[in-house]
């Protein structure tokens, strides 16, 4: 069996641009791409513990201004937001763009014992923690009712 370079569908014969030619957007970098759906897949991590349900959301470079967390429809968690184009100078020579910016939006079910009034957020270098406590079970309660007896 022989091996050789592979051109791809363009007639790129640049090996280190093994992409060349069919894939556009790929060699010059991604700079064709929709950027309004550019951070739509931010990556979150949802765990429970005994008292609360954690959110944490990977958004690099994102201000907290920029980024909304709100509960719809009563127990829908969206957490939204956008990551600004910054200014370019229009002389520059662009060799790639990599950087991801637009919107993102990302919704989750939360489930009949969260807390929705208790939830605490916090945005620290990079990453957005969304914290809900649970509803205090009725096991857990420490109120006692007596009933009369007839």
């Amino acid at each position: 069996m022989s091996v050789g370079p592979w051109f791809g569908w363009g007639s790129s014969t640049d090996l280190w641009e093994p992409f060349g030619g069919g894939w556009g957007w790929v060699d010059r970098g991604g700079r064709d791409r929709d950027e309004t759906s550019a951070l739509a897949h931010v990556n979150v991590d949802w765990r429970e513990t005994d008292n609360a349900h954690i959110f944490r959301a990977d958004l690099p470079g994102v201000r907290k201004e920029e980024v909304k967390v709100q509960v719809e429809e009563g127990n829908v968690l969206q957490i939204s937001g956008e990551k600004v184009k910054e200014q370019e100078e229009t002389n520059d020579k662009w060799h790639r763009v990599e950087r991801r910016r637009g919107t993102f939006v990302r919704r989750f079910r939360l489930p009949e014992n969260a807390n929705t009034d208790g939830i605490k957020c916090t945005l620290e270098n990079g990453v957005l923690n969304v914290t809900v406590p649970k509803k205090q079970s009725q096991q857990n309660q420490q109120n006692v009712r007596f009933i009369d007896i007839a």
